[in-house]
């Protein structure tokens, strides 16, 4: 096992495949750096090295009771970056992961890195306000504290289901993947899985877009129910400069597990196009 220390002290599981230029893949709420194995593999197959972390809280890493703010999430990114050597790095942010990104390039100058991508990410603003209509209304958020404070194992057995595209007539992942996912899930503590909720629906990166001076790749489903595409994607598009959006027609939130070749063919295709 390969761990990073914060600056805080806490540790972050590590998985560091590959040789070459670096690719650094932060992983989305609320999983672990392991739902990004296949996208990792092909990066490190493609002749590039694949880092991806367990964010503070999740998975592997340290569970501390404080920190789960996106300074301290930009600055454990950093701390990857130093730590593993990593220069002229691709940054690479799925649904939560994308904050990472965001909150990285205007904190930290974007030092190091040269390319993002962020796939169904949270960016720029999940919260619907009266300058931000395009929002998730609160309530929703309430209802998902609730939920996973009354019984966070249900809970999340249901969330997979949309967060997969799950239905009636659609079924893009097997019982097997939602499975899994949530056994991902459980491994993060209680606190920590709030915390970053909380972190993920209220801060506000549109900010941060500004700081975006790297070619951007953007991906997300039109069909996301987690995080709607109106909210995000688009907006993240639109509020950065020259970033290139690709829309999945009718895909969910989980594009990793769903439209895996997908997301390895345009990501592959972006970091080989600098």
């Amino acid at each position: 096992m390969a761990f990073i220390t914060t600056r805080d002290g806490v540790k972050l599981y590590t998985k560091d495949w590959g040789q070459g230029r670096p690719v650094i893949l932060m992983h989305g709420w609320p999983l672990s750096a392991d739902s990004f194995d296949d996208l990792s593999l092909a990066i490190a197959e493609a002749g590039m090295r694949a880092i991806a972390y367990d964010r503070r809280g999740f998975g592997r890493s340290d569970q501390p009771w404080s920190g789960y703010d996106y300074d301290t999430f930009a600055d454990d990114l950093a701390a990857v970056i130093e730590q593993t050597g990593a220069t002229d790095a691709a940054l690479v942010g799925f649904s939560m992961g994308g904050g990472e990104v965001a909150r990285y390039m205007s904190r930290h100058g974007g030092q190091g890195v040269s390319q993002a991508v962020l796939i169904a990410s949270v960016v720029p603003y999940m919260l619907k306000t009266p300058d931000n209509p395009e929002g998730v209304p609160e309530s929703t958020f309430d209802e998902m504290t609730q939920g996973m404070r009354e019984d966070r194992a249900s809970f999340f057995s249901t969330f997979f289901k949309d967060f997969y595209g799950v239905g009636m007539l659609s079924k893009p992942v097997t019982d097997e993947v939602l499975e899994w996912s949530r056994q991902m899930t459980m491994q993060a503590g209680l606190r920590p899985t709030l915390a970053a909720a909380q972190a993920f629906a209220t801060t506000d990166f549109r900010p941060d877009l500004a700081a975006f001076k790297v070619p951007t790749l953007v991906i997300h489903g039109t069909a996301d129910k987690t995080v709607p595409i109106d909210t995000a994607g688009r907006a993240a598009a639109k509020g950065i400069a020259g970033a290139t959006l690709i829309e999945y027609d009718g895909a969910p939130h989980g594009l990793l597990a769903t439209h895996k070749q997908d997301i390895v063919r345009d990501v592959l295709a972006f970091l080989a196009n600098r």
